[in-house]
Formats: structure tokens, sequence, C-alpha cells
């Protein structure tokens, strides 16, 4: 059974470091920015950051997501079903591969890996009502303040300008996730932005 703890900061990131020296399969909380709950294997940990190996509802890999420690809610370790969900990945030959050394001190540092690592990256933006908001697509260029990003519609349709999102504003950063990858199948290779764009606003949120 595993022990469900209120986190601070700091007791946090060594309650994930242990998580992923031994290869816990844990779960954990995010309440201020989502009902439910993320269940993965720990891939890194950092300053600011961590990188958790997401398994999904249908018990399958599901996609890398780094998001905050100050975020953190709840965090149980191991998982209190992890005797299932490890029988049920090892019969599918799922293992968590997450990359290593993959960088997670601070938010510039992890969307450039992520854009390095994965063709489209979800992009979390905190909202006015504290709920993220997601936007995918592909890295176009990095600036002192922020970055510019190509979108893919929730229709997978490829945006011709590039949209701008301040660093301070990102709550997590998505790769892989089964969404990401089928609207990707669907849109295809993104066609040039149009010239003369600087990335005025942000496209469709998903």
């Amino acid at each position: 059974m595993g022990k469900v703890i209120q986190l601070k900061t700091n007791g946090q990131r060594a309650s994930l470091r242990e998580a992923q020296d031994s290869q816990q399969l844990v779960r954990l909380w995010r309440d201020e920015l989502e009902h439910g709950s993320f269940c993965g294997y720990v891939g890194g940990v950092g300053r600011e950051f961590f990188l958790l190996w997401v398994i999904g509802d249908g018990v399958s890999y599901d996609g890398m997501y780094i998001m905050r420690h100050r975020d953190i809610s709840e965090f149980e370790a191991p998982d209190k079903h992890s005797t299932f969900l490890e029988k049920a990945l090892a019969l599918k030959g799922i293992r968590p591969t997450p990359p290593a050394d993959f960088p997670l001190d601070d938010i510039q540092q992890v969307v450039q890996a992520a854009a390095a690592h994965a063709p489209v990256i979800g992009v979390h933006v905190d909202s006015e009502d504290e709920a993220e908001v997601c936007y995918i697509g592909r890295l176009v260029s990095v600036e002192e303040e922020g970055f510019n990003m190509q979108e893919i519609t929730p229709d997978a349709e490829w945006l011709r300008e590039p949209s701008f999102f301040s660093w301070d504003e990102i709550s997590t950063i998505s790769m892989e996730d089964a969404y990401a990858t089928s609207l990707l199948a669907v849109a295809g290779d993104p066609p040039p932005l149009e010239q003369g764009d600087t990335g005025g606003g942000f496209g469709s949120a998903h």
C-alpha cells in the first residue's frame, strides 16, 4: 500500500529522487490544476521541474510530462495498485525509457530539450481560472522573454502564424502523449510560416 503524503518542496525533491532510484511506480495529484491524478515513473528531478514517464488509463505508455514541483498537492509511492500495474505492463512488454540527463532546472532548458526530443510538444499554460490550458505544436524560435511555436489545431491543422508564450506562464511541458502523436500523424508535415509574422498570440487550445 502506498503512502500518501502532503509535500513541502524541499522534502518533495528527495521523495521523487528516491522513487526514481528505486524505480517505484508512483501517483501524484495537482489539485489546483486538474481533477484526477498522474501515474508513472519518475525520470528525472531538477531544481524547478521533474519528469514523469506516464502510464495512461489503458495501462499503456502515455507520454512524458515535465511538471513544477510546487504544483504537486499529494504524492503516493508506491502507487497502491502498483503490483497489478507492473504485471500488466510486463505482459505488454512496456518498460519505462525516460531520456537520460534531461535538463530540468528551468523552463527554457525544458522547452528546448523537449523540442529536440519530440517533433511536437504540449505547452500547458496557467489560465486565469487556475486550470491549465494546453497548446500543441513545434518550437520555432527562442527569445529572452519566451518562445514562438507553430501550433496544430484540435482539427489537426497547422497554423501559418506562430504563437508566442512567455516563460513564466508555463506550468507543464508534455511530449509523446497519445493525443499529440495522433494530431501530428493526421496533420503531417508543417507548412512554411507566413513571412513577417512575429507571433502575435495563441491559437487553439486543446
